[in-house]
């Protein structure tokens, strides 16, 4: 599955499974994405596992880009992939010792910018609904973007974890559209596309901004500004299916 690949590089996915410790087999999804000047520039590497925790994950990723600066200048990906097939059990039994330091000396990971994507089926009172999404990240000083592209409706959202994990609180929780009879209804129709850490190389976001798009490469650009490529290609173009 690629996305365009004309200007803005390549992207593409990879599943490995990993034989583990205890002789489960550990399933990878990497998603490579290969800048246009790649190799001389370094690939975005995001990874993503059911079996491992999102501590581990970012581990992976970190000694994968390690990796991948020894490489500079040359073809890497295979390299990358047979290193994390050889090496992700020192990876985990090491990010497990680091994971339990890091626990007690702080809860660091609570007060970090999280950012939120969710997936929207549809909007019935769409006016009333926008409205509210707008005042709840007001009041949450949550900053993003909710966005319209044809049937698609995503809101991106940055913010404090208290305050993103709260923003899902409500979104569940309170009456927010309205059903086919035009009764007031609880949004049940929504995805969490993706809930994760704001990285380095994600650029914030200083308003919270209603916009509508009419192309999917014009949305496309709105997550590039950002630094989300990797984010756009893993979830919106399956939502076109």
């Amino acid at each position: 599955f690629l996305c365009f690949p004309e200007t803005h590089g390549i992207s593409f996915r990879i599943q490995i499974s990993v034989k583990e410790l205890l002789d489960t087999d550990v399933l990878l999804k990497l998603l490579f994405h290969l800048p246009v000047n790649y190799p001389s520039t370094l690939p975005d590497i995001s990874v993503n596992s059911d079996q491992l925790t999102r501590a581990q994950c970012m581990e992976v990723k970190d000694k994968l880009l390690e990796q991948a600066k020894k490489h500079l200048s040359e073809p890497m990906v295979h390299d990358l992939i047979l290193w994390v097939q050889q090496h992700l059990k020192d990876v985990i039994k090491q990010s497990a010792t680091v994971c339990n330091e890091k626990t007690t000396l702080s809860k660091g990971t609570e007060d970090g910018i999280w950012m939120l994507l969710l997936h929207l089926d549809h909007m019935r009172a769409k006016a009333k609904y926008v409205k509210t999404v707008e005042k709840w990240a007001s009041n949450l000083r949550l900053t993003g973007r909710l966005m319209f592209m044809g049937k698609i409706i995503l809101i991106l959202l940055q913010g404090d974890r208290s305050s993103i994990k709260e923003y899902l609180i409500l979104q569940k929780t309170s009456k927010i559209d309205v059903d086919s009879g035009g009764k007031k209804c609880r949004e049940k129709m929504m995805s969490v596309l993706c809930e994760t850490e704001v990285q380095s190389q994600h650029k914030r976001f200083q308003t919270f901004e209603v916009k509508e798009y009419s192309t999917l490469e014009e949305l496309q650009k709105e997550f590039e500004t950002a630094g989300l490529t990797t984010l756009f290609c893993e979830f919106v173009p399956p939502l076109l299916k």
